[in-house]
């Protein structure tokens, strides 16, 4: 029996069990997806609605145990909203982890807080969309891989001054879901240019998934 802090309540948004990683390094696994509910960066395409704060938007509270003993696959992904504003992150982590599970953390970079290194982290910086919450330098290093939401095609230079930091951390190139058939051409052209670069689909969308 794992034994996890049973004063410790998460602002839920929603969870679902056994679905697919549709985005990144880890597209096509097993997984489980907990959001936290809540995030101030206000995106205009957020896909989980948080463009104006999410303020009428579900936000249970529940309990960590009620929520770590709901997984079902060996790799849970946490994500929002935005996780890294959560103070209870760390411990939501450390319960996961004594199931035996791993576990993934998608986040914009606007807050930092220092998790386990066998946490991996994938840095979806949206400064460009919001120069009010920029990317915390910690994350440009500890981020085990950067996905990067496409539109116009600006976003890559508009980081690339960061991205010339890294070594060995993959750097995907996503299209934004509403303007895709526009957006897939410029990453194309775009991965001419960086060829190091990887196209990332939202591939739970095109299968119909959660």
């Amino acid at each position: 029996m794992i034994e996890v802090n049973q004063a410790i309540q998460l602002p839920i948004h929603e969870t679902f069990q056994g679905t697919v990683q549709g985005e990144g390094f880890w597209t096509g696994t097993l997984v489980d997806f907990i959001r936290l509910a809540g995030c101030p960066v206000g995106c205009a395409w957020c896909d989980t609605g948080y463009s104006d704060g999410g303020k009428h938007l579900p936000r249970d509270l529940r309990s960590l145990q009620e929520v770590v003993q709901e997984l079902q696959s060996p790799r849970t992904v946490i994500s929002g909203g935005e996780p890294f504003m959560h103070r209870s992150l760390s411990d939501l982590v450390q319960a996961i982890f004594a199931t035996g599970r791993l576990v993934n953390i998608e986040t914009s970079g606007a807050f930092w807080q220092d998790m386990p290194l066998a946490t991996w982290i994938t840095l979806s910086p949206k400064q460009h969309i919001n120069p009010s919450f920029p990317v915390q330098p910690e994350f440009w290093q500890r981020a085990d891989e950067i996905k990067l939401i496409i539109s116009t095609g600006e976003e890559v230079e508009f980081y690339q001054p960061y991205l010339n930091t890294l070594s060995h951390r993959p750097v995907f190139l996503q299209p934004e879901w509403s303007v895709r058939d526009r957006a897939i051409p410029l990453i194309v052209k775009l991965l001419q240019q960086y060829p190091n670069y990887r196209l990332s689909l939202q591939t739970h969308k095109y299968i119909g998934v959660a």
